[in-house]
């Protein structure tokens, strides 16, 4: 279009005669910038100049792309960590005297370093450098032309205007030529930004937390002689009711009394107060530490055991130990029928030329780190029974023949009642206590057996035990000379008894030579039935919970039998391959047992699934020298407890098929109760009592 280069010449002429009217010195300046606009211009129509785009210039080495693969938008992610950084610098520490692993590592990586310094313009040196450069002429050139730029004539109308804009292209493209700028830069196509552009600042976002204020009070007070004599008068009154406390106490143990109940006088009411938080405080902190277990112990459900459907497993949960306790077996475990996570642990020694101190502790599913109550003992435990009703009292039975009775209320360590020679305490260590229900004068009492072939009950009477002896368990046809020829009884070792869930007087009792009594509270001089259990000492005897015939019983022979106490034989018998120290009836279901032998190993089987061997045989300890010893269920929980000989309680789950129960049809609703476990029961007797009595 001749038009637009006819344009393009007259603004080049106007521009160029309104500098010659200026500086003449300009000239080369004008030459060179007519002719880039003659280069440089596009042919346009008139009055389309707004319309005038950009020319794509394309490289020769661009990429052909088709539309779809042009819009498709990739996305950078900068981060500012260095991947070349290390990660396994480590320096030597000499407050620890060690090399530790240092956590920050510097992600500074540096591209490009220029160093240079400034001069000020007007400096000797500056101007030194500027001459050698040739720089003065240079900076004339343009000064003049910014300085004559205010003494062009301003025309009117669109003439003046377009000698303006002309010069003003003239005079920038001048100086760009002069600068050395001769192409056009050529702008990046796929990822191009305008300088303008910047990225959004997300708006700051302010979190407070609001607590509430403490609690605060003002107290004032005068203190007055009336005042301070009447404080004086309330610590004397405290005095004298702790003294008549410490007399209650055993003459033995006073020494140790007066020194408790001053340590209990120091105390004020503000530590107690810290001490209740800091227990809570502590239970949380252990509830987070372990939330897993917490987590499993509420909700897991092995899946597995869907797709095994005779075989269950137990999943370990908490694991309770007590630092002082170490060294000592755990002899006695027993749940509180209150609350329900408490379980309470007597600790003493089954190897008898060992004998030394005993401990008895409490544990809560809550802190598995440490004990609730510890009361160490004198002389090694053997048994424990927390009461039904009254869950603060415990019953304790000692190696040296003791019996004693812990009140959880007092703060004293010492027992409450504790049999002496005078109060008729055992001569041999005592295997096994147990609550029985109140006597008519609504005193407490509780029972106990002992190797030295007496069971006997215990009454609480105001401060003193008063005891009298049940039985006396007398090998049958063994007799022994005493003096002046006088021929006196054997008695056999008693080392477990059981009392009938329902028939108050009824009552089993194991013996070291393996047999086991039916005995009665009615009758102290004969035996009801005597069974020939095991070969050798019957470490357990316990009734079934459901079932009023059945009970269980354990031995070191390896076995487990079950019987029927109307039958002199037992109904099962289970061979362990180990020494079985303990077993236990499951409180959900009359078929479901479980047993623990010094092997390691816990034993758990249903007869309604199979009666001829354990759905479960785990081992649970961490060294293979270790032996369990006693194993108790949870009333409510499907978890049980096992302790070992090195004084370690371990807490295990049972899987849904160790505690199934029959699945629901549609439109059908299975009945519930006592009744179904008895019947259950019921219906694996009579399978092996149909033979004997069609021979009969």
């Amino acid at each position: 279009m001749p038009v637009a280069h006819k344009t393009g010449t007259v603004k080049s002429k106007q521009g160029s005669n309104a500098q010659s009217q200026k500086a003449p010195a300009a000239k080369t300046a004008k030459a060179a910038s007519k002719k880039k606009d003659e280069e440089d211009g596009t042919e346009t129509g008139e009055g389309d100049e707004w319309m005038q785009g950009k020319t794509l210039i394309k490289p020769l080495d661009q990429l052909d792309l088709t539309e779809a693969e042009l819009k498709e938008e990739f996305t950078r992610i900068l981060t500012a960590n260095n991947p070349h950084a290390p990660q396994n610098i480590v320096r030597y520490s000499f407050k620890e005297r060690s090399y530790k692993p240092i956590s920050s590592v510097d992600q500074l990586a540096v591209h490009f370093v220029l160093e240079g310094n400034l001069l000020h313009q007007d400096s000797d040196e500056a101007r030194r450098q500027s001459a050698k450069q040739g720089l003065p002429e240079e900076k004339a050139t343009v000064e003049t032309a910014v300085s004559e730029k205010p003494e062009t004539p301003a025309a009117g109308g669109e003439d003046a205007g377009d000698v303006e804009e002309g010069g003003g292209e003239e005079r920038a493209d001048s100086v760009e030529s002069k600068a050395g700028k001769k192409e056009q830069k050529i702008t990046n196509q796929f990822n191009f930004s305008e300088r303008a552009s910047q990225t959004l600042n997300n708006p700051l976002r302010e979190r407070g937390c609001q607590t509430e204020p403490p609690p605060r009070a003002n107290f004032s007070a005068t203190a007055n002689q009336w005042e301070i004599y009447d404080v004086y008068l309330e610590v004397l009154q405290k005095q004298e009711k702790n003294k008549e406390k410490a007399k209650a106490v055993p003459k033995k143990d006073d020494d140790k009394g007066k020194k408790k109940m001053m340590l209990v006088e120091t105390q004020s009411d503000d530590i107690t107060k810290v001490a209740k938080v800091a227990k809570i405080i502590e239970r949380m902190v252990n509830q987070n530490t372990f939330d897993d277990i917490a987590q499993d112990f509420k909700y897991f459900e092995d899946a597995s055991d869907e797709y095994r459907e005779q075989e269950g497993t137990l999943l370990p949960l908490w694991k309770f130990q007590y630092d002082k306790a170490k060294r000592l077996s755990v002899t006695a475990l027993c749940w509180n029928e209150s609350y329900k996570d408490l379980f309470a642990v007597g600790l003493g020694s089954y190897d008898f030329t060992k004998q030394g101190r005993g401990m008895l502790v409490f544990y809560s599913l809550k802190n598995s780190t440490f004990p609730e109550y510890i009361y160490p003992t004198t002389s090694g435990i053997l048994c424990l029974d927390i009461h039904k009703h009254l869950p603060y009292l415990v019953a304790v039975g000692f190696y040296d023949g003791c019996v004693a009775v812990y009140n959880l209320k007092e703060e004293t360590l010492q027992p409450i009642y504790k049999s002496t020679a005078k109060s008729g305490k055992h001569t041999d260590p005592v295997w096994q206590v147990k609550w029985q229900k109140d006597d008519m004068d609504n005193n407490h009492n509780f029972f106990s057996v002992s190797s030295d072939g007496r069971v006997v009950s215990w009454t609480l009477v105001k401060n003193e035990l008063v005891f009298t002896d049940i039985i006396k368990l007398s090998l049958p046809g063994a007799v022994s000379e005493g003096p002046e020829g006088v021929q006196l009884p054997i008695m056999a070792c008693g080392t477990s008894f059981d009392f009938h869930k329902q028939i108050d007087y009824l009552f089993l009792v194991g013996t070291e030579e393996g047999k086991i009594h039916k005995c009665s509270k009615a009758y102290s001089s004969q035996f009801l039935e005597t069974y020939n259990a095991h070969n050798m000492a019957v470490d357990a005897v316990k009734w079934n919970h459901f079932h009023t015939k059945v009970f269980i019983s354990c031995s070191s022979d390896w076995t487990v039998k079950i019987w029927d106490h109307t039958i002199k034989t037992p109904m099962f018998t289970f061979d362990l391959n180990a020494s079985v120290g303990d077993v236990a009836w499951s409180p959900y279901s009359s078929t479901v047992f479980a047993a623990v032998t010094t092997d390691g190993k816990v034993h758990t089987f249903d007869l309604s699934i199979n009666k001829y061997e354990a759905i479960c045989q785990q081992p649970v300890v961490a060294k293979k020298k270790t032996k369990l010893t006693h194993i108790e269920f949870n009333p409510v929980y499907p978890i049980i407890i096992v302790g070992d000989d090195r004084g370690y309680v371990t807490s295990l789950k049972l899987s849904p098929n160790l505690r199934k129960k029959p699945k629901e049809k549609k439109g059908q609703e299975l009945p519930k109760g006592p009744e179904v476990e008895i019947a259950k029961m019921e219906k694996l007797l009579s399978l092996l009592r149909e033979p004997e009595n069609s021979n009969a």
